[in-house]
């Protein structure tokens, strides 16, 4: 008994020594997102939606890249568990090469077709062209981000998550610096406003890909270039096949994701201009919670991942079993903080009462989403870790796509309920994805899946 509770707690130890990391990494991503809107909010109501406007297609243009990067961290994972370290840089090699590819496409499709995208997700006469002009700079820098993204998710696989920490950290403050010199033209730089913002975004990531790239010829990286050389090893066939694997049905699943939150945000931005930039500060505190999800899930995808590798199955299920318990602490702290701060947060992008009343509205519904949001992505990680990436598609595919939307619709444009109506529809998605997703983690044939 004693041994076993001696392993339980060197198990949550590695958990922490592995997840701090990449949740403090993620947490200074959103902050560097969170300041970059009260930055432009002082041009009013109409820069902060016009900013938001750009958010869902700009996640639509990456949804291919972040089922890649889920492959990359689940299958280099599972290799360093089998102890194969040149097919995991083989992983990382084919990757690198799909995404590449695939950046060229997307970075001129989504520029050429920006006003088009802009009038889709809802602009108005007061919000296309500075829309349009934030969406052209910060999708030209695509490639940038997808670099950082690919290596990033490669290092975390082999459970080196500072690195990611470290470079995300560093493109924030780089962004947070630019956003202060070019929005308002600080120091004898110009005044560009929404085109500084944009600018300053794309400089952030300018360095982190730099910063990633370095750290492929560290000493002692799992995944390098220098043992890439001296090993000739090259992009196959066979490691596109395993990412495509999961990379397809982690895209589409990503895909329904963005229709849903597309739908949602199109509703809102109806509801009038002040109604959706309330509507987007209150997304912003939600990806607070999500930050936190997101660094205990690329733990659980790690661990649990180098587990199933090992073919440790019950360690894999244990893994995921803590990362749970530890992010439901999270959240139960943010709840708390959302309850009595919820208002304060607001204040700092307005000052209109009318507004700040929207936005207490707003925290209330996001205290209890948060509870269900972080314990059903650290779920769907250790899932899709295993490769039962068709269940999460499902999963996504019903909880945001049709719950989701319908709701929205119903209670917003039937039932006329307002900001009501749209955060009671997030709150319904995030509800059935956790009982989705923790009935099929709870089930546990998910360790038995091959990649």
């Amino acid at each position: 008994m004693e041994r076993a509770g001696n392993n339980t707690g060197n198990m949550v130890r590695k958990a922490v020594s592995v997840a701090w990391p990449a949740v403090m990494e993620s947490f200074f991503v959103v902050l560097a997102g969170m300041i970059d809107t009260m930055m432009v909010s002082a041009m009013g109501p109409y820069a902060v939606s016009a900013v938001g406007l750009t958010v869902q297609p700009k996640f639509i243009g990456l949804t291919l890249f972040f089922g890649i990067n889920v492959a990359v961290s689940a299958l280099i994972a599972r290799r360093k568990g089998e102890q194969r370290q040149e097919r995991a840089n083989e992983v990382l090699m084919t990757a690198m090469a799909l995404s590449l590819a695939i950046t060229a496409a997307v970075t001129v499709l989504f520029t050429a077709f920006a006003p088009w995208m802009m009038e889709l997700s809802g602009s108005n006469a007061d919000t296309h062209e500075a829309a349009v002009e934030y969406f052209r700079i910060i999708m030209g820098g695509t490639v940038f981000n997808v670099i950082t993204m690919v290596i990033n998710s490669a290092q975390r696989g082999s459970g080196n998550t500072k690195l990611s920490m470290i470079t995300n950290l560093t493109s924030s403050v780089v962004n947070v610096i630019f956003n202060y010199l070019l929005i308002e033209g600080h120091l004898g730089f110009p005044a560009w406003g929404i085109r500084g913002a944009a600018i300053a975004t794309v400089l952030g990531t300018v360095v982190s890909a730099g910063m990633a790239l370095f750290s492929l010829f560290q000493h002692g990286s799992y995944v390098s270039i220098p043992l890439i050389r001296s090993r000739k090893i090259r992009a196959t066939w066979q490691s596109a096949k395993s990412i495509w694997h999961i990379a397809y049905t982690t895209s589409l699943e990503n895909i329904a994701a963005r229709v849903g939150f597309l739908a949602t945000a199109l509703i809102a931005a109806r509801l009038g201009t002040e109604e959706f930039a309330a509507h987007n500060v209150g997304m912003n505190l939600l990806s607070l919670g999500f930050s936190f999800a997101d660094g205990m899930q690329v733990a659980a995808v790690a661990l649990t991942g180098e587990s199933l590798g090992a073919g440790r199955r019950e360690e894999a299920k244990r893994y995921g079993s803590i990362c749970q318990r530890i992010g439901l602490a999270i959240s139960l702290a943010l709840s708390v903080l959302l309850f009595f701060g919820g208002r304060w947060f607001f204040s700092l992008y307005f000052q209109e009462p009318h507004i700040l009343e929207m936005g207490t509205l707003i925290s209330r519904y996001t205290m209890v989403i948060v509870l269900l949001q972080i314990s059903q992505i650290i779920f769907g990680g250790c899932l899709r870790a295993a490769g039962d990436v068709r269940y999460t598609l499902i999963a996504a595919t019903v909880s945001i796509a049709l719950i989701r939307t319908a709701v929205t619709v119903l209670l917003v444009t039937v039932l006329h309920l307002g900001l009501d109506g749209v955060w009671i529809g997030i709150l319904a998605d995030q509800a059935s994805r956790f009982i989705m997703m923790a009935l099929r983690f709870r089930q546990g044939k998910w360790v038995d899946m091959k990649i």
